[in-house]
């Protein structure tokens, strides 16, 4: 990677009329940025009438379809094949980018040896945050969590909340594995960034990803995802997927950050809940303490579930996603 003056295009990902004020606002704080981005890019998945709204509404804009399978990651790839930047970021469709984000993160990607870049991504609740929500885990919630780095530095993956890659990447790699994209369910593949990010690494060893603080986006966090039955769901999925993101990595340490996370990071975080709540009389403490060993144990749970597929021959699924890796 050289040092270049990059141009940018922003793609927001939408698939719901249900969140038609949220990618209101997510537009409005695209055209707020400053610099602004040379394009802005909306890419509906799958939903025609969403689409024909968008037309009209964002008619200075871009607005395309996504013509690969339902699913951010199919999404994100449509929406690389219409847009022209040399540097394509992107942001959710419930997220709210800070003025001065682009400019950040854009800074870092200007400089040789730098793959992308992505800034702090802070959560709005749109309900009560329970008090046994850990903050090790909001990425539960699309969220940077306790354990990310608090300071600029290199990173093994970006979060596709605030992220930005340049474009000889995204060919070089042949853009996201469109079957480990999100969709509405919690139960949905996910790691398609953490996927992409290892592919790229891979072909470009001595390049890194950069993370900066000191900008970021807001990310809603709606009441229905502050449940327990939905954070059970969303860490067994990661699991699952943390599974098949190893099953497609070339190198055997594809998991070290999760092994850091889960041997440091997590007994910390149990610890200072018990703390909280002995020291502090803080009885959300205890919940928060309890929460991270909930949630260790159903991301362990799809881990080793997906793990037991491949012994018993069932990997049809492993293969499909390694033949588009390819």
């Amino acid at each position: 990677m050289t040092s270049a003056c990059l141009s940018t295009s922003l793609i927001i990902c939408t698939c719901s009329l249900e969140r038609w004020h949220d990618l209101l606002e997510a537009v409005a704080s695209a055209r707020n940025l400053s610099p602004a981005p040379d394009e802005i890019v909306i890419v509906v998945d799958h939903n025609p009438e969403l689409r024909s709204r968008c037309e009209v509404e964002f008619s200075d804009l871009v607005v395309a379809e996504n013509k690969q399978a339902r699913g951010l990651s199919g999404a994100r790839n449509s929406g690389i094949a219409v847009a022209h930047g040399s540097l394509v970021i992107f942001l959710d469709d419930d997220a709210i980018a800070d003025p001065r984000w682009l400019a950040c993160i854009r800074v870092h990607c200007e400089q040789p040896g730098v793959l992308g870049a992505m800034g702090r991504i802070e959560p709005i609740w749109l309900g009560a945050r329970p008090r046994w929500f850990p903050d090790e885990f909001l990425w539960v919630v699309g969220c940077t969590y306790r354990g990310f780095p608090e300071r600029t530095g290199y990173i093994r993956n970006l979060l596709g909340c605030s992220m930005a890659l340049r474009r000889e990447v995204l060919e070089k790699v042949g853009g996201f594995n469109a079957r480990l994209g999100r969709t509405e369910s919690a139960f949905a593949w996910s790691c398609e960034e953490t996927e992409l990010c290892q592919r790229a690494r891979a072909l470009n060893p001595s390049s890194e990803f950069v993370f900066e603080p000191a900008t970021s986006v807001r990310h809603k966090v709606p009441a229905r995802r502050l449940t327990p039955k939905y954070f059970a769901m969303r860490c067994f999925a990661e699991g699952r997927s943390k599974w098949q993101v190893a099953s497609l990595a070339s190198s055997g340490n594809a998991l070290s950050t999760e092994w850091t996370y889960v041997l440091k990071t997590l007994p910390r975080g149990v610890a200072r809940g018990f703390g909280d709540t002995l020291l502090r009389l803080d009885t959300g403490g205890l919940g928060r303490a309890l929460a991270i060993v909930a949630g260790l144990a159903c991301a362990v749970a799809g881990f080793a579930i997906g793990k037991l597929g491949a012994i018993l021959g069932r990997d049809r699924f492993v293969s499909e996603l390694k033949g588009q890796t390819r």
